[in-house]
């Protein structure tokens, strides 16, 4: 007995060293991104990263979603409208601060995605992605037309301060440092969630749903789970993102901005932990670094869709490493592809 035991902490071990080699490069990344404002950027520079810093908190949750589970939500953004929406309502009607928000927020959107998600039970493919799409205009038709409770189409305004052991982090370098510390803390809860025995159940949903199922996993409930997870993403970038701009409004949160974050998690790779991070800042700055006008950079954006879609299938953090894998490997391309086609985890 004993030596089964010993064995088995050896296995367990051995398989989380390879689980935390994949998210060392990504703290490593954000703790150079923490240290940016040290070079004294612009203000421009700042809010743009805040705003992209946002946009990979909501975009780890679509990960989960897409990446592990294999079901792709075009009304994502209406679930981080949700969460803006709940903190805005919070603050006006019952005085509540940003923490106090932030679980309220996200249970909010949890709901909504859970509700989302029962149509997935009986729906797939692209039959699914219509109905999110439509998820999305239908919030924004509510929220237009919800008269004063909801500020119509002008918005709701948030004027309380955000502050942090009493310090103010309504400061834009400290608000950049706390996105920076909620951005790290979704990247682990993200790199956990895959690494565990409920990320493998859901990639052998994703590979295989009725082998998954006869399997004796219950497909039903981890489909709506990976909804709620995603949602509390999501909440919480919705929050963040209220108390950021200080004004959020229904066209935010509509169908088309769910595209961009579809657009974002599939440049840079669902699968990956370093894929959210990486399409959230490529999306965020390429229009920036080109110096495109908004017309301009949904060409831009289109092409580079079409071009991961057709020749980086992993989005581009998956073909690089795919291309340094073959190259430091040093072995023909046939058998360094023989070598990553990995059986299906429902199989194993």
């Amino acid at each position: 007995m004993s030596e089964s035991a010993a064995s088995q902490g050896r296995h367990s071990t051995n398989s989380a060293i390879p689980a935390l080699r994949s998210l060392l490069p990504v703290l490593a990344v954000l703790t150079l991104i923490a240290l940016v404002p040290l070079l004294s950027p612009s203000n421009r520079f700042l809010s743009l990263a805040i705003s992209a810093g946002i946009n990979v908190i909501a975009l780890y949750g679509l990960s989960v979603l897409f990446g592990q589970t294999g079901i792709l939500s075009m009304g994502h953004a209406a679930l981080v409208g949700v969460g803006a929406y709940a903190a805005a309502i919070l603050a006006r009607d019952f005085g509540v601060g940003f923490w106090a928000a932030l679980p309220a927020a996200a249970l909010a959107s949890a709901v909504f995605a859970m509700i989302v998600g029962v149509p997935s039970l009986r729906v797939g493919g692209h039959h699914f992605v219509i109905m999110t799409f439509a998820f999305g205009q239908l919030l924004a038709i509510v929220l237009t037309n919800g008269g004063d409770y909801t500020g119509a189409a002008t918005g709701l305004d948030l004027a309380g301060p955000v502050t942090l052991f009493g310090a103010d982090m309504s400061d834009l370098t400290r608000y950049y440092l706390m996105v920076v510390a909620f951005v790290t803390a979704a990247a682990v809860a993200s790199w956990a969630i895959i690494n565990s025995s409920y990320g493998r159940t859901l990639r052998a949903i994703r590979e295989n749903e009725k082998l998954a199922a006869s399997l004796g996993i219950n497909v039903g409930r981890h489909k709506i789970g990976a909804f709620v997870v995603s949602g509390i993403f999501a909440g919480i970038s919705g929050v963040l993102l209220a108390h950021f701009l200080g004004h959020i409004s229904p066209s935010q949160f509509s169908s088309f901005p769910s595209i961009y974050l579809a657009l974002m998690v599939m440049i840079g790779g669902a699968r990956l932990i370093e894929g959210p991070l990486a399409g959230g800042v490529l999306v965020a700055f390429l229009p920036e670094v080109l110096n495109l006008d908004p017309v301009q950079s949904r060409i831009v954006y289109g092409v580079c869709l079409i071009a991961v879609i057709m020749l980086l299938p992993d989005g581009l953090i998956g073909g690089i490493v795919r291309a340094l894998r073959a190259a430091f490997s040093g072995k023909p391309k046939q058998e360094t592809e023989q070598r990553d086609a990995a059986p299906s985890e429902a199989r194993q």
